[in-house]
């Protein structure tokens, strides 16, 4: 499996993050998240998981299976900003997928052919925006649920999402 072409961390800086929680318990899932985390694009390259295989030990097959298994972590550069709708079956039935489609429609992004009950993971042409989804984020009784930036929301409506979205778009501008 391959990522896009995201600039890949230098050496000297995950070597630091791996002797940091090298043999300490859940050492892979930290390295990747901080990893992840210290690229201004949000993902993980082949390149530094090939590294991170190498330094310690773990398969490249288990790492990868640790990425593509857990929605947090990404193989493709993610915009500024993230938003995750939930389409398990509470939220789904509360409508998510309409607040899917409307987000695809006022961030302007091109869906590709996506199968009922795929993952979508969209970005925008300026990189301020990734639209995901995940298959349920355990929230049923508050549903339809959207996270943006690490933020839950919670009986989400279009209107709501209206605003926040503006919120983020004005925000983006002033930086």
């Amino acid at each position: 499996m391959k990522s896009s072409s995201a600039p890949k961390l230098d050496t000297k800086t995950l070597d630091k993050v791996i002797a940091l929680y090298d043999g300490k318990p859940g050492m892979l899932l930290s390295i990747l998240e901080e990893i992840q985390r210290l690229n201004k694009q949000q993902c993980l390259s082949s390149p530094v998981l090939e590294y991170i295989s190498k330094k310690t030990g773990v398969p490249l097959s288990r790492i990868y299976s640790v990425v593509t298994f857990y929605a947090f972590f990404s193989l493709k550069p993610r915009g500024k900003h993230s938003i995750t709708v939930c389409r398990g079956t509470a939220c789904h039935t509360r409508r998510s997928k309409n607040l899917l489609d409307y987000l695809i429609n006022i961030l302007d992004l091109k869906e590709e052919k996506v199968e009922e009950g795929e993952k979508i993971f969209l970005t925008t042409k300026d990189n301020k925006f990734t639209l995901m989804t995940v298959a349920c984020f355990g929230q049923c009784a508050l549903a339809p649920v959207v996270e943006i930036d690490g933020s839950i929301h919670i009986h989400m409506t279009e209107n709501k999402l209206k605003g926040l979205i503006e919120k983020l778009k004005r925000e983006t501008k002033k930086k």
